[in-house]
């Protein structure tokens, strides 16, 4: 700090801060600083980030996507950004879009460092799946939060967030039984599927996917059925909560089978997750009889 005498006034000033100019006796006033205009600035950048979710009402048991979106308005480089994204806990992470980005420090963490500058209008985006937890209750929160290492003239929009309802999904569950044990090769068997829903949606689409392995489908009866060598797929008419859908299917077991049959079964709703999944499948196994 220092002190001079301009014209019999005492100015005090600090090196290095702005002060208003004092003008001695009979000199021009001096002119204030142009400031830049913002666009002629360096060293700033407006960032913006978006996240979505679909679907929007998530379902449990099922599938779950992120989609997140950052973009540069200016008027700088938005150097070296680095975009960190929290996930809700019951939300299992299957896969993220960019190699860039890697796992946080806490669980459901994604923290992903670009390896170059976003230029002015630059964008970006990314995606994220999982799964959603068979138990999990809304709503469900996933927040994206975006910074460079040059100032934001607008911090308001670096931080976003994307809420979904949770379904509460159905429960349907699977009994699976044959008419034999035992059976020899070249002759027939059936199984029967039953289907409960115990609630509390009434499902319009249930499905019983079936592996019959070496049996091949003879008929079917009580819903759609397609199949091939390998698989089985059948439709169930609406079955309402409390209440039960029937299969009836007849298996041949090939003339040269060598082992035993084992027949295994999965029911699921097309539009509806599982709360309880476990007891979505079942299994029968039918052993061969030499004559």
């Amino acid at each position: 700090m220092g002190r001079r005498v301009v014209t019999g006034l005492v100015c005090v000033f600090v090196a290095g801060a702005p002060q208003p100019a004092l003008a001695a006796s009979g000199e021009p006033p001096r002119p204030a600083p142009v400031k830049e205009p913002l666009e002629n600035q360096w060293g700033t950048a407006d960032l913006k980030v978006g996240i979505t979710a679909s679907p929007k009402v998530a379902q449990p048991g099922q599938p779950l996507t992120y989609h997140v979106t950052v973009h540069n308005k200016g008027p700088g480089d938005a150097v070296l950004p680095t975009l960190r994204v929290a996930l809700p806990k019951d939300f299992q992470i299957v896969n993220v879009g960019v190699a860039e980005c890697e796992p946080g420090r806490a669980r459901n963490r994604v923290v992903c460092h670009s390896s170059d500058d976003v230029l002015p209008g630059g964008s970006g985006d990314m995606t994220i799946t999982g799964v959603i937890a068979p138990g999990a209750h809304g709503p469900l929160r996933a927040r994206a939060d975006l910074s460079s290492e040059v100032l934001d003239q607008d911090e308001t929009d670096n931080t976003a967030e994307a809420v979904n309802k949770v379904d509460e999904g159905a429960d349907l569950a699977m009994r699976f039984r044959s008419s034999t044990k035992f059976i020899r090769p070249g002759h027939w068997f059936s199984v029967r599927a039953e289907v409960r829903n115990r609630g509390p949606r009434v499902v319009r689409d249930a499905y019983v996917f079936f592996q019959p392995r070496q049996a091949r489908l003879e008929s079917a009866r009580g819903g759609r059925c397609r199949g091939n060598r390998q698989f089985v797929g059948c439709s169930l008419p609406p079955i309402r909560s409390g209440s039960r859908g029937l299969l009836e299917l007849v298996f041949r077991v090939p003339s040269r089978a060598s082992h035993a049959v084992a027949t295994m079964a999965t029911v699921y709703s097309r539009r509806y997750g599982d709360r309880r999944p476990a007891n979505n499948k079942a299994s029968v196994r039918v052993a061969l009889r030499r004559a």
